[in-house]
């Protein structure tokens, strides 16, 4: 028997397409009827020059309870190395360029959040999304 891999998926967004210029209040992505996640961090050209200063910093963080949130680990995601604090993506230089990073969760937790964290001066904002693919689900077909 042949599927088709939409009806093996779930899509949502851990932040919606905007340009931001400021931390956003994240939504918590629920994970519940799936085993894995893969979050694109895409960003478009740097509204501003990015540096050790004036930069944004994406912290993912997971729960069991959508209360208590705690930073993400190495083994909790594949694809990138988790800095301290949970920091899966950082942008401290120049982005000239539009950019994807892919960042696999395999945490155990049901929810997950991704916060693009704003450092210092961003008088000029940077477009961004981040979609997440809901994979391996428990029952197939996916709405």
């Amino acid at each position: 028997m042949k599927r088709d891999d939409i009806s093996n998926m779930g899509v949502d967004f851990a932040i919606a397409p905007a340009a931001l210029d400021a931390d956003p209040t994240p939504p918590a992505v629920d994970l519940i009827g799936f085993d894995s996640a893969s979050f694109l961090i895409n960003v478009g050209v740097g509204g501003i020059t990015f540096s050790g200063t004036n930069k944004i910093e994406f912290v993912m963080t997971h729960s069991d309870d959508d209360a208590t949130y705690t930073a993400v680990t190495d083994d909790d995601v594949v694809g990138v190395t988790v800095a301290s604090g949970g920091i899966v993506h950082s942008l401290t230089a120049a982005h000239a360029a539009a950019t994807s990073t892919k960042v696999g969760y395999i945490g155990g937790k049901r929810y997950v959040k991704v916060l693009p964290d704003f450092s210092g001066t961003h008088g000029t904002a940077t477009p961004m999304s981040i979609p997440v693919v809901k994979t391996r689900a428990h029952q197939r077909p996916v709405a």
